[in-house]
C-alpha cells in the first residue's frame, strides 16, 4: 500500500532532492563548461559560460591527445589493463570465497569472514607508509617489482576491493538452494564444475554490480596509483597522468579538465547503461 505524502512534506524533500543533486553535479558542470574555454576564460570567469567555443574544444581535445608529457593512450591502455585485470579477478576469486564462506560453517569461517567486513571500515591512509614498504619487501623477497609495475597495483586492488566483494556476493549466495549443489554432485559434478556450472551463472546479477562498482573505483583512483607507481614512473595510469599538467607555478587548467573529462567518459557510459543492474544486484546481495 502506498502512502500519499502531503504537499508540503513531498515540497520539502523535492527541494532538498534538488539542492543534492546540485551540489553532487556542480563539480562535472564545472569541468563540462570549462573544456569550452581557453587557460585565460577558465581563470577569468570559472563558473560562467562566456567565452565557450567549440573550436576550443577541439583544440583542447587535440592538446592533450598529442602531448608527449601526458601520453594519452599509453595512460589509457595501461588504465585499461589494470581496471580489467582486477575486475576479472575479483570477481572470479570474490565469488569463490564467498561460496566457501556460506557453505563451510565453521568457526574459521566465520572469523574469516568478519576479517573482510572488518576491513572494509579501516581508513586507506592508515596503510598507506606500512602497504609501500611491504609491497617493496615482497617484491626483493620474490625478485618481482611490485612497486612502479602493472603485477604490483593489479595485487593491491584485489586486496581492497576483496572486502566489498566478497560481502556482497556471500549475501547472494546464500539465497541459492544448497539441493541444486547435492544434486550436481550425486551427478558425478566436481566441485569446480558445480561452482562454474552453477554458482557462477546464479551470481551473475551480483557479479555484474560489484564489477561496476569496483570497476568505476579503480579506473577513477588516484592514491593508491600515485603511490605505488609514483608520479615520475615509467607505468602511469590516467589519474596520475593527468599530473603531468599540473607545475610548481603553472597549471594548465585547460588541459586538466579536458584530460580528466576523457578520463571520467568511459565510466559515464557504462554507469549509465548498467545502473538499474547496479541497484538490483546491492539489493539482491545485500538484503537478502
Amino acid at each position: 500500500m502506498k502512502t500519499k505524502l502531503k504537499p508540503g512534506t513531498f515540497a520539502a524533500i523535492m527541494i532538498i532532492a534538488v539542492a543534492v543533486a546540485i551540489y553532487t553535479l556542480m563539480p562535472f558542470f564545472l569541468v563540462c563548461v570549462n573544456v569550452f574555454k581557453n587557460a585565460n576564460g577558465i581563470v577569468a570567469d570559472p563558473v560562467g559560460v562566456a567565452g565557450m567555443s567549440v573550436s576550443q574544444m577541439i583544440t583542447n581535445f587535440t592538446n592533450v591527445v598529442n602531448n608527449s608529457n601526458f601520453s594519452f593512450w599509453y595512460a589509457f591502455g595501461t588504465s585499461a589493463i589494470v581496471t580489467i585485470i582486477s575486475l576479472i579477478l575479483l570477481a572470479l576469486f570474490g565469488g569463490m570465497a564467498a561460496w566457501v564462506i556460506c557453505r563451510n560453517k565453521t568457526k574459521w569461517s566465520t572469523a574469516i569472514y568478519m576479517v573482510f567486513i572488518a576491513s572494509m571500515i579501516i581508513p586507506f591512509q592508515v596503510v598507506m607508509l606500512p602497504l609501500i614498504s611491504t609491497f617493496r619487501d615482497v617484491g626483493n623477497f620474490v625478485g618481482l617489482s611490485m612497486l612502479q609495475s602493472i603485477p604490483g597495483i593489479v595485487f593491491a586492488y584485489c586486496g581492497f576491493g576483496g572486502a566489498m566483494t566478497v560481502f556482497i556476493l556471500t549475501g547472494m549466495v546464500k539465497t541459492i538452494p544448497y539441493d541444486l549443489e547435492e544434486a550436481a554432485s550425486i551427478d558425478g559434478c566436481s566441485y569446480e564444475g558445480i561452482y562454474f556450472r552453477i554458482i557462477l551463472p546464479l551470481l551473475r546479477p551480483s557479479v555484474v554490480t560489484v564489477t561496476i562498482l569496483n570497476g568505476m573505483w579503480i579506473w577513477n583512483d588516484y592514491l593508491l596509483p600515485s603511490l605505488m607507481l609514483g608520479q615520475n614512473g615509467r607505468v602511469k595510469t590516467l589519474p596520475v597522468a593527468v599530473q603531468a599538467f599540473v607545475g610548481s607555478y603553472v597549471k594548465q587548467w585547460d588541459l586538466i579538465l579536458t584530460a580528466a573529462l576523457l578520463a571520467m567518459i568511459p565510466m559515464i557510459i557504462i554507469f549509465l547503461i548498467a545502473q538499474k543492474q547496479i541497484m538490483s544486484g546491492m539489493v539482491e546481495g545485500a538484503v537478502k
